[in-house]
């Protein structure tokens, strides 16, 4: 059956079309253009003046709707990924912290089978650690945390091919053998946690790690050897053109100066969005039933106000919250979508309106609110 989506303002690679359609069939984008003329047979859509986009790419967000995705339950992955999908991510990584590697191989198997499935949204698993730094790693991580393991991480890899991501301190002992593995095997290797500085940022990439995870957090920036001042990892991830970030845009971890910083010095085609949100992304405050914690101004907090616990925000949020910040709407939208998609391999099939690729579609109101969803062709969210 034809669906053809009209009155809207369509966000496609060359730019935005007035008063075109987007024309969809078995669950892909069968053509973009710019008449709005009624199909014979379609069903029609009426978008209502409001913007017609490509569907959210969520590459690192930690759980949703109560769950976490390192409880590694089908369960879990289910509710987490439902909570994203109502906020628009219509393509999604689920990302497990430092874990054990028996709790990493329970994961991906739920990754495996659900991926498995027709038109999930699901396209691979995002790794966080063990292999990071303790200095600068936060306590969700706990005691997981390890050297790299060459049999232990080769096992894991040969396994399977479903992990498409994993993140790493490039300064410990190993890490820059094993970026070089994961790169050999298409997987992107990703700085996280870290206090490198700029040879070790240089030979990191060199090495393979192309991307940066939360940038700004976790990592340190300029800092003073009495009169001297050093460059941090945020400088040396700027002095590298092709090395590309992911801003935490959720309101809190990153002030609106830094935002337009970033966007300015990286651009949109280096900058991606990512909530990397925990368990209660997706949820309002009230639904939040553990005691110790609360959620507040878009962040998880302890109750006794002493910790910052991390993100609950959304692929949505990112998006109003990038456009508060003064980066323009388009630019905003791009970096949710298709730089995301290019960065994690996908942008054949997500990341943007083309004939021929999967009809992830969002209809936002002008507040940049979802009015309607869909994946791969089937409506998922409709306010």
């Amino acid at each position: 059956m034809l669906t053809q989506i009209i009155n809207g303002k369509i966000l496609t690679p060359p730019g935005w079309i007035e008063d075109g359609s987007v024309i969809i069939r078995d669950g892909h984008i069968l053509e973009v253009t710019n008449c709005d003329l009624p199909l014979t047979g379609a069903k029609q859509v009426d978008a209502r003046g409001r913007y017609i986009v490509p569907g959210y790419v969520c590459m690192h967000a930690h759980g949703g709707g109560g769950r976490d995705f390192s409880e590694c339950t089908e369960e879990a992955f289910r509710t987490a990924v439902a909570a994203h999908q109502k906020h628009g991510a219509m393509t999604i990584f689920p990302t497990i912290s430092s874990s054990t590697y028996e709790n990493i191989k329970q994961g991906i198997a739920v990754c495996e089978k659900l991926m498995a499935e027709n038109d999930s949204p699901i396209m691979g698993l995002h790794l966080e650690g063990p292999y990071l730094n303790p200095k600068r790693a936060s306590d969700q991580f706990g005691d997981k945390l390890a050297l790299p393991d060459v049999e232990a991480y080769t096992s894991l890899i040969e396994s399977t091919g479903c992990i498409k991501r994993w993140d790493a301190s490039p300064e410990l002992p190993g890490a820059l053998e094993f970026a070089r593995y994961l790169k050999s095997k298409g997987i992107v290797a990703t700085i996280s946690h870290t206090e490198a500085e700029y040879q070790e940022v240089k030979d990191a990439f060199e090495a393979g790690y192309t991307h940066v995870s939360h940038f700004y957090n976790g990592m340190p920036g300029f800092h003073k050897n009495r009169e001297y001042k050093y460059e941090g990892t945020v400088e040396s991830v700027y002095l590298i053109d092709d090395m590309t970030i992911e801003l935490i845009a959720d309101g809190r971890h990153l002030p609106d100066t830094i935002l337009r910083l970033a966007y300015k010095v990286k651009g949109v085609e280096k900058t991606c969005l990512v909530p990397a949100s925990l368990a209660y992304a997706g949820m309002d405050a009230k639904e939040v039933n553990d005691p110790k914690i609360i959620i507040e101004d878009g962040v998880c907090k302890s109750r006794d106000q002493k910790q910052l616990v991390g993100s609950v925000a959304t692929m949505d949020v990112l998006v109003q919250n990038m456009v508060k910040a003064e980066v323009p709407l388009e630019d905003a939208l791009r970096m949710a979508t298709e730089t995301p998609a290019k960065i994690m391999g996908v942008y054949d099939k997500k990341g943007s309106l083309e004939k021929g690729k999967d009809a992830d579609i969002l209809i936002l109101d002008k507040k940049l609110r979802i009015r309607k969803a869909w994946s791969k062709g089937q409506l998922v969210e409709e306010i």
